[in-house]
């Protein structure tokens, strides 16, 4: 199995107040705020009623999600789509970051439902960026070229605290072990 720090209870209380909902299957922490709060959230791929969920890492910080938001009003996405199109690299890459994905969602749990589905529209479309940049984060720049690139069009960023109730600062870098 893929290894992610398990999710203590402040951080199902920070996801819940982020979500502005209950947070569902959430069985780890992919990466956090500067602060230390969670960013994304590691969700199992069937949820406690049954549901299969293909949303194995799951963007949680408000300012993230509406930054990629943002990013999609603006028609980011038209621009990555017609890349992925005519560059063979970038579609080359982003099909590695399906099979991974879908590799580190099997380490978790088999579900037959969504066995070949990842998130995001991989590996041919950028269906949503909101998932491709929690992968990008979980997975560390480099894995998801999409999601790396949204990151890097965004104004937002998990090394400068934007949390409405920061965390407690981590001794770790995200990315490595956070």
């Amino acid at each position: 199995m893929t290894e992610f720090p398990p999710a203590s209870e402040r951080d199902i209380a920070v996801v819940t107040a982020q979500l502005g909902r209950p947070a569902r299957g959430v069985i780890g922490v992919g990466a956090r705020c500067a602060c230390g709060n969670p960013v994304v959230v590691v969700t199992a791929p069937r949820l406690e009623d049954g549901t299969p969920f293909p949303t194995l890492f799951y963007l949680t910080h408000p300012e993230a999600t509406a930054e990629m938001s943002r990013l999609e009003g603006a028609h980011l996405m038209v621009d990555m789509q017609e890349a992925l199109r005519e560059d063979e690299r970038l579609r080359a890459g982003y099909l590695r970051a399906h099979e991974q994905y879908l590799a580190a969602r099997e380490s978790v749990e088999h579900v037959e439902e969504i066995a070949h589905v990842t998130a995001g529209g991989m590996p041919t479309r950028v269906k949503c960026l909101h998932a491709l940049a929690g992968h990008a984060l979980a997975a560390g720049e480099g894995v998801n070229p999409i999601g790396d690139w949204a990151l890097r069009e965004s104004a937002w960023s998990p090394d400068v605290c934007q949390c409405t109730e920061p965390g407690e600062k981590l001794s770790v870098q995200n990315g490595a072990g956070a």
